[in-house]
């Protein structure tokens, strides 16, 4: 008999995420230049996770 998918183990959900947590953009954008020290972290722009 299968088992439910929430039923599995931890080990799934180490898979790849397809969307960054607001502190990862902001530190891509660090990374860029494009974010200083004071700026408002809601409305960040689009960014894409470095490869």
């Amino acid at each position: 008999m299968s088992q439910h998918r929430s039923l599995r183990g931890s080990n799934t959900t180490a898979a790849k995420r397809n969307v960054m947590k607001r502190f990862e953009r902001v530190e891509v954008l660090k990374k860029r230049g494009q974010w200083k020290t004071g700026d408002r972290v809601t409305g960040l722009r689009k960014t894409k996770p470095e490869a």
